[in-house]
């Protein structure tokens, strides 16, 4: 499993064997159960995760109780509530298993060490969080801006194994349509029962 996590490193930046052992030492290996939190609103935010196997979804629910879907994460992805996670604040986001899952964790104390000690982490980083902010961009914009049929076709195509592994209704939730309106977007037997 430490492999998976340097493989993934390196397609960013080179580690030594060494370096690779210091990065290593910051994380915790995690097992969680289908229906598990990792994350609670209104909690501390200890750690952000990088999946190693299962499924993740991160959520925010407004003032009305509804759930809004804000993204899954599955293998080789990071996630977390980033914000609250940087500023040590309450989390305003849940992350819960939809799956089986296993997690590397890192502690913030453990992203500061690696960011002052390993340059080529806090550029690591720093490829991550940039990229992830372009996506969040895209993702805003094609909610504000694209129909659903767009929103959907998108999914399919940047995500093409999501819709055997979530539910209708969560997938809803993610598009910000209802569930009828994707089940008439849906082909037939594109979704687990």
């Amino acid at each position: 499993m430490p492999q998976q996590l340097r493989e993934h490193l390196e397609q960013i930046v080179p580690l030594t064997d060494e370096e690779f052992a210091l990065v290593l030492a910051q994380f915790t290996r995690r097992q969680f159960r289908k229906h598990e939190f990792l994350i609670r609103e209104g909690e501390r935010v200890r750690e952000m995760y990088f999946v190693l196997k299962g499924l993740l979804k991160l959520v925010h629910t407004d003032a009305a109780g509804r759930a809004h879907v804000v993204s899954f994460a599955s293998e080789d992805w990071w996630e977390g509530d980033f914000a609250a996670y940087l500023a040590q604040t309450p989390a305003t986001l849940a992350l819960q298993c939809l799956e089986d899952t296993a997690v590397w964790g890192l502690p913030l104390a453990g992203y500061d060490y690696l960011c002052r000690h390993l340059p080529q982490m806090a550029r690591f980083f720093l490829v991550k969080f940039t990229r992830g902010g372009v996506a969040a961009q895209q993702r805003i914009l094609s909610l504000l801006a694209l129909p659903a049929r767009e929103r959907y076709e998108l999914l399919l195509r940047q995500y093409p194994t999501l819709p055997q592994r979530v539910s209708k209704t969560l997938l809803a939730a993610y598009l910000g349509v209802s569930r009828e309106t994707l089940s008439r977007l849906a082909e037939p037997g594109r979704f687990p029962k």
